[in-house]
This record gives structure tokens, sequence and C-alpha cells, in this order.
């Protein structure tokens, strides 16, 4: 599986219904909209996602996650833990480092409040 496809697929895992407009998972995933289409696509063509009409917006679509995209997510987190999201090689006093510079461009970018990320942070949780 990509990563494009991972990063979709757990968006839609954090959804409360497990379903998300496809001009919402791109805009969250800061992607053009034809590259949500093509990732939905092929999400679709392994089972994973099905296409479901947004009962909001008549002409919209929503993608929702089906049990196989459930069971590959936590295969896939499961796998990526163990590899340690490939940062193995950075130290804890490297990775702080890393988590707070990224801390202020996501709160620069209005991607969370500084108090959340600090209350996040406490509570041991990462971006």
């Amino acid at each position: 599986m990509t990563f494009a496809r991972y990063e979709a697929l757990v968006l839609l895992t954090f959804s409360r219904t497990g379903a998300l407009p496809l001009s919402k998972i791109g805009e969250r995933l800061m992607v053009h909209p034809t590259s949500v289409t093509n990732t939905v696509d092929r999400l679709e063509r392994s089972g994973l996602v099905t296409r479901l009409p947004n009962p909001r917006d008549g002409r919209g679509v929503l993608a929702e996650i089906t049990d196989a995209g459930r069971e590959a997510v936590r295969r896939a987190t499961a796998d990526l833990m163990t590899a340690e999201f490939g940062m193995e090689m950075y130290g804890e006093a490297e990775l702080k480092q890393m988590f707070d510079q990224l801390r202020t461009l996501r709160v620069a970018a209005g991607d969370f409040r500084a108090s959340s990320m600090r209350q996040d942070e406490e509570h041991g949780g990462l971006l």
C-alpha cells in the first residue's frame, strides 16, 4: 500500500462515521482533487473503501472505509510501528527538536491551537 492510500484510510478511521466527502479528504490531506479521486479509485478496487452518495450534497460523493480497510490500516500501522516509522536513526532529543519545529509550523498553518498541542504533548501524543 502506498503512503497516500494509507493516509486516506487513516483519515477515514479517525472520522466519526468512517466516511468523508472526497473534497474534505483532499482538504485535510492537502492534495489536489484529482489525486484524491485516483487514491479512492484504487482503494475502492482493493475493497478498502466504498463510494456513497453524500446525503448533505446531492452532487457530492463520500468515501467510506470498509472492514477490510480497517484491517489494512491496523496491519500497516503495526508494520510502521515495528519499523519505528523509519525514524529509528534519531535519538530522543532529535525527535523532540523535530516535534517542536513541526509544532510551530502546524500552529502557524492553523492545524492546531498552541494550547491543544501542549496538552497533547503532556499526555504523550505527537503531532
